[in-house]
This record gives structure tokens, C-alpha cells and sequence, in this order.
């Protein structure tokens, strides 16, 4: 098959470009031709060596304005999406593509699809749904059930359950999301460290006040470690004060056992920095990710790094898959109390770690997951 995807959104970096990454290269690997399409102005965060068409517009309009203007924000993107899919769907038309994805939508592009041509596309038409929360829920089955008639379209949600929040919709699929490996480097098995050998335990990612990344500082100087361990912390800034905060605690910890890098990583180094590490740290105490996947975990599955989180990351996973440590949500006690073991104990666990973490992998496998799509996109056929 030849199939489209529909790229709007523009960054340099991040799990967004490795999501699209892995649709490429998974779906080229099944034997298909793969195209992208983007608004005109588009940035790619990497070259993703296919063939790129252009839709007249522009790209998304990212910005904080509130009020009035956040208003008049809205509206220009819904026009912009109104116009996207008007040439989305004249391609469709004239035969360019069989199928087209959007990797990344919200109900709001559903919403938006039922008012343009594009809902009476001649290809089958994915939009994969990244997660539904409790609020979007109501919006997000109107959205569908207002899609129902038009057979083309065919929302997917990722997540790990055969229900959203209990209900079904017929033209709505529900598959489990893929794992981020490692694409651009070879990657040596090693054995576990010796007992009197430090492991280093990894915390990645774009610096978000949500993630409390100076508490959980705190948190670790002050467990009580019968291992050597060291702490690697690298995270990205898209903000002036975001960036100054980060730098306020890197001179306030460094040099207490704790590394830091304070920059993004993108593609090989990216890949480089997480295969280095023994584990993975990923305290976030938010509720979306018991609605949304976390990347950082399916990171660390694609990686085989065994982790220590919140016990609202993905529960789901750690029902089937014991690949690391949870504690509960929000309490800071506890997170000391799992630290100490995930460390401590670590010696002892990382066998059943690395079991639990192979069986996750192969079920949650890009090359799974293309063949997922791939079967959504021909189920009529």
C-alpha cells in the first residue's frame, strides 16, 4: 500500500518525532511506500528519507496567548485544519495514497471532521487518539459517534484495556502502544553490574515543573544506599524561566553524586545516553498518565532498562509486566522507601527485571504495532 501521514506538528525533538520515526520505518518494513504530508513551512525534527508533499497553509500556531486572543488562536488553526484536509482528501481523490494516518490527534480534529469533505475520504483514514482523559471523554464520543456513518474513518485509541472508560464504539479501535528502541546505534548486552560496581540510574527528559524534579533530588541524597549508585540527570528547555530553574538546581546539587546535562538529545545521542544507563528514573506523580502511555516507560521497555515510577504510570503494564518499582502517587515517603529497594535490592531483582522486560517487549513491538495499524487499514478489504 502507498500511505500517507499527516504530520502538524513541529518540533525539533522528542517522542513525537520517534513516533513518526517508528510508523516510517515499521510500515516500510511490511512492504509499503510511506509519504509524508505537511503544511507548507514545515521544520522536520529528522529527515526521515521519504518523500514529502507540502498542503497549502501554514503550520500549527503554537502560543500562550489567553482571552480574546487565545480565542482568535483557535479559530485560526480550525480554518488551517479545515484546509489540510480539503487537500488530503483532493489527493486522496486523484489516487496519491491508499490509506492515510495521523499519528498524533485529539478529539478536536475529530470534531473538526465532521464538519469537511475529508469524512467522505475514499481511503481508509487513521487518527490515533494518544490517550482519552475523563474530561475529553464526553467530547471525544461525540466526536466518533458523529463519524459512525462514514465508514473510512476509523479513530484509533492507544491504550491497554478492550473499553474506554467502559464503553465500546464499533468505529473506534483499541490497540496497545509501540515501544521506542534503539534505531541509529548497536546495542551490546551486557551483564548486570557487579555488587561492588555503581549502576547509574537515568532521569530523562524535558524539564517540566509536573515531573518535581528538585524534590525528588532531595528525596535520593537522603536514602540510605548499601550499593554504589550514581544519578545522571539530563533535561531539555523550551523556556527562558524553565531554563534558568534548571540551572538553579544544577548548581545548587552538582557535584553530590549527581550528573547533569542540561540539553536535548536527539537521535543517536539520544539513544547513546539510554542505553548507557543501568535503570531508569521516572517519579512523575500526574493523572494523565493513567489515561495516556508514558513514553519515557516504553522507552525504557524498547531500551530493557528496568524502572522505578509512580504507581500512576501505566498500571496496566505493571499488572502484566513487573519490569521495576512503583510507589504510591504523590508520596514522598514512599519514593525514599522505593528508592532504597530499587537500589538496594537491585542485585537481586535485575534477572526477573530483564524477564519481565524481554515478554514486554515483544508484545509491545513497533513491528507489532505496524501490524496493527496495517490490519485496522484493511479490515474491509
Amino acid at each position: 500500500m502507498r500511505i500517507a501521514i499527516f504530520e502538524n506538528i513541529m518540533t525539533s525533538g522528542g517522542h513525537e518525532v520517534d513516533f513518526d520515526r517508528i510508523l516510517v520505518d515499521e510500515l516500510r518494513a511490511l512492504g509499503h511506500e510511506i509519504i509524508l504530508y505537511v503544511p507548507e513551512g514545515f521544520h522536520f525534527g529528522m529527515d526521515y528519507r521519504v518523500p514529502v508533499e507540502f498542503l497549502p497553509g501554514a503550520p500549527v500556531i503554537y502560543t500562550n496567548a489567553r482571552g480574546i486572543r487565545k480565542l482568535f488562536r483557535s479559530v485560526q488553526r480550525e480554518r488551517r485544519r479545515f484546509g489540510w484536509y480539503r487537500a488530503l482528501y483532493a489527493a486522496a481523490q486523484r489516487g496519491a495514497f491508499d490509506a492515510l494516518i495521523v499519528p498524533t490527534s485529539t478529539y478536536r480534529y475529530l470534531r473538526a471532521l465532521r464538519q469537511s469533505v475529508l469524512r467522505r475520504s475514499p481511503v481508509p483514514v487513521i487518527f490515533i487518539q494518544h490517550g482519552i482523559n475523563p474530561n475529553e471523554a464526553p467530547n471525544f464520543f461525540a466526536a466518533v459517534d458523529a463519524l459512525a456513518k462514514h465508514p473510512q474513518i476509523r479513530p484509533v485509541v492507544l491504550t491497554f484495556g478492550d473499553t474506554v472508560f467502559g464503553e465500546r464504539r464499533a468505529n473506534v479501535r483499541l490497540i496497545p502502544p509501540p515501544t521506542f528502541v534503539p534505531r541509529d546505534i548497536d546495542v551490546v548486552p551486557h551483564p548486570p553490574a557487579a555488587a561492588d560496581e555503581p549502576i547509574t540510574i537515568g532521569f530523562f527528559g524535558q524539564f517540566r515543573r509536573e515531573k518535581h524534579l528538585e524534590e525528588l533530588l532531595r528525596v535520593y541524597l537522603s536514602g540510605n544506599y548499601t550499593r554504589p549508585v550514581r544519578l545522571l540527570v539530563q533535561g531539555s528547555t523550551m523556556h527562558a524561566e524553565d531554563a534558568a530553574e534548571f540551572e538553579r538546581i544544577i548548581a545548587a546539587y552538582e557535584g553530590k553524586g549527581i550528573t547533569f546535562l542540561h540539553r536535548g538529545l536527539i537521535g543517536a545521542e539520544w539513544q547513546r545516553a539510554i542505553s548507557e544507563v543501568d535503570a531508569l528514573l521516572l517519579p512523575y506523580s500526574a493523572s494523565r498518565y493513567r489515561y495516556h502511555w508514558g513514553a519515557m516507560l516504553f522507552t525504557a521497555i524498547g531500551f530493557q532498562k528496568p524502572v522505578l515510577t509512580s504507581d500512576d504510570m501505566n498500571p496496566e503494564v505493571f499488572a502484566e509486566y513487573p519490569v521495576g518499582v512503583t510507589f504510591p502517587s504523590g508520596d514522598t515517603a514512599a519514593l525514599r522507601g522505593a528508592l532504597e529497594t530499587f537500589i538496594n535490592e537491585y542485585d537481586s531483582h535485575i534477572r526477573e527485571w530483564r524477564t519481565a522486560l524481554a515478554a514486554a517487549a515483544a508484545h509491545y513491538a513497533p513491528t507489532q504495532f505496524a501490524r496493527r495499524l496495517v490490519a485496522v487499514l484493511t479490515e474491509n478489504d
